[in-house]
């Protein structure tokens, strides 16, 4: 295993997605990475036309956000490709520049009260930045925050903080496993926050889990801080036992993508006012699966309306 996944596995600097150009997009993804941000575009329209008449201050959150562009890879033999998690798993789907999560939201009508884009890179925080003088309507009501996604949340969802007047959307898209479960945690506390999140599935936590179960105490810490709990590893291995010629003998079975998204989908139900019950499998090309797109309302009363649009985003509102 390289050491860019290493990096990763220890919950180092997270790999970049990588760039056709300085601080004008990121080359990653294809057919699912604009499936995904179809379902985000709108759900955002969705939501603040359902929230167009109430009091609260509306915003959204987009963590990891780049450089408010996106295109896909193009050569699969690129280089550049080490930057990826597992390169493998990328594909080579070309794509055209496109909208990213950042410019769609700056786009969606009715429009958000406030918007916060997360970034850890300066670059792409310049980027971010130029947006305002492309949304000059919107410009007052753009924060960039540079820094680790995990503290910048937590700090925005901070339980000294009076978020009862407030809701908002917050989209998590990470590169890798950055996302830690107590950041999740604190979105919920909120009440008033719903949650998009990519959930690292084939592209991260299959990955870690060797078919033995002897997995490196790094690995497991990694797998600790994403999930928020170690019982994983009596949900994702069980041990067979089977007669063989020699006598009994004992096999280890490893949990497969389907039910390692069940469990963290359940896991999410602990801390959620409601989850979608049918979490979007995003698959590259050869149709390994990725990520899983997963949603959660944070807050009870609106929960049914929001898990409505949801619902049928994720199933069969995009074609």
């Amino acid at each position: 295993m390289d050491s860019g996944i290493q990096s990763e596995i220890r919950g180092g600097m997270a790999p970049r997605k990588t760039r056709s150009g300085e601080g004008k997009a990121h080359r990653f993804g294809g057919d699912w990475t604009g499936a995904k941000l179809e379902v985000l575009a709108k759900y955002l329209s969705g939501y603040t036309t359902a929230l167009k008449k109430q009091p609260f201050v509306k915003g959204y959150i987009d963590a990891f956000a780049g450089t408010g562009y996106r295109t896909a890879r193009k050569d699969r033999a690129d280089p550049s490709s080490q930057d990826l998690l597992f390169p493998d798993l990328a594909g080579n789907e070309p794509q055209t520049l496109l909208d990213g999560s950042a410019r769609l939201a700056l786009k969606t009508e009715p429009r958000f009260d406030k918007y916060v884009f997360i970034e850890r890179s300066a670059e792409r925080c310049a980027a971010l930045e130029a947006l305002k003088s492309e949304f000059l309507h919107l410009a007052n009501d753009i924060t960039i925050r540079q820094g680790d996604a995990n503290i910048e949340i937590r700090d925005l969802c901070d339980k000294d903080k009076n978020w009862s007047l407030h809701r908002a959307v917050l989209f998590l898209d990470p590169y890798g496993m950055q996302v830690e479960w107590k950041t999740i945690v604190a979105i919920a506390e909120t009440k008033a926050i719903d949650m998009w999140l990519l959930f690292p599935l084939g592209i991260g936590v299959n990955r870690l889990l060797t078919r033995s179960g002897d997995i490196p105490e790094s690995w497991q810490h990694r797998l600790d801080l994403l999930l928020g709990t170690n019982a994983w590893r009596d949900e994702f291995y069980s041990v067979q036992k089977t007669s063989t010629l020699f006598g009994p003998a004992e096999q280890v079975e490893k949990a497969t993508t389907h039910s390692i998204g069940r469990y963290f989908n359940e896991r999410l139900k602990t801390v959620f006012a409601a989850v979608a019950e049918q979490p979007r499998i995003l698959r590259n090309s050869a149709s390994s699966p990725l990520y899983l797109l997963c949603f959660a309302a944070g807050n009870a009363r609106g929960a049914p309306v929001a898990l409505r649009i949801a619902n049928h985003l994720l199933t069969k509102g995009v074609q």
